[in-house]
């Protein structure tokens, strides 16, 4: 039956398997003739509505010449995936990004953030969190609120499971200086980081105003590494929600952005040194 609302994640593989039809040359109705299918079934595979079994994934792969067994092993795990992770109990609740970006962080084999505008979401503290949707407009009910800032206080423990991904936040001194509600909540946001920064798959850089070489003040970002690099994918902040990004010239882009952004940021050690003065001006 066809899905009413796939995932971004559903989607996703549905464009890897359009992108390696389209390279081979092959029209949609000519792939779904190689599976005995019509081509609407085609299709629906490519948007996501419908689910793709390996067999299936593995004899499309091998039609359009696709030698990478990397990138096959790889779309047949999102295929084959059935995962029914706790983010789906906001299905109905909340808007579909919230769950696309927890299933982004769960399956991430790292992740890079850039935070220029506030602290990233999984380092967030609940009080943090709390002032950061109440700012929106237009003004959100409060149950609403309250269940946004219950899921991203959820999102936090992909930190903390066994064999947790790498995790690698670059924060600007002006979101660490900026006090999205009171000194009380600002304190308690700083020894959040600290405490997180001291997890062994965390890191934590912080971005001084006095660096040198500068200029990404719109940098902000989440890189969320996939099995394969063709997998990656960047989530942005936009005006009306969340932008997943995932073309491949795109993607080189956002590397090249996170790697100069990483050049002005000082070390870990120096970072936390940083944030301990910062708390005891506050």
């Amino acid at each position: 039956m066809p899905r009413k609302q796939p995932t971004a994640r559903q989607e996703r593989l549905g464009r890897e398997l359009r992108k390696l039809r389209e390279a081979a040359g092959l029209t949609a109705r000519e792939a779904a003739g190689m599976l005995g299918a019509v081509s609407v079934t085609m299709s629906q595979i490519e948007s996501g509505v419908a689910g793709v079994s390996e067999a299936r994934v593995r004899r499309l792969a091998a039609h359009y010449a696709c030698t990478d067994a990397e990138l096959i092993d790889a779309l047949v795990e999102m295929a084959t995936d059935r995962t029914r992770g706790w983010w789906e109990e906001y299905r109905d609740v909340l808007p579909p990004v919230f769950q696309d970006l927890a299933e982004l962080e769960h399956h991430a084999r790292f992740m890079q953030v850039v935070g220029t505008a506030h602290v990233p979401g999984l380092l967030q503290t609940e009080e943090y969190a709390r002032a950061v949707f109440a700012y929106v407009g237009p003004e959100l009910p409060e149950n609403e609120l309250e269940l946004r800032v219950e899921h991203r206080m959820r999102r936090r423990q992909v930190l903390a499971r066994e064999e947790a991904a790498p995790y690698e936040a670059l924060v600007h001194e002006s979101v660490l200086r900026t006090r999205v509600a009171d000194r009380r909540v600002a304190r308690a946001q700083l020894d959040e980081l600290l405490s997180q920064s001291e997890r062994p798959n965390v890191s934590v850089r912080v971005i001084p105003f006095d660096v040198d070489g500068f200029a990404g003040a719109g940098a902000t970002m989440l890189y969320a590494g996939g099995r394969v690099p063709a997998l990656d994918t960047v989530q942005r902040d936009a005006p009306y929600g969340s932008v997943f990004v995932d073309a491949s010239a795109k993607l080189m882009g956002m590397r090249t952005l996170f790697r100069r952004v990483e050049k002005a940021a000082v070390t870990p050690a120096k970072s936390r040194d940083f944030i301990r003065r910062l708390t005891k001006e506050l």
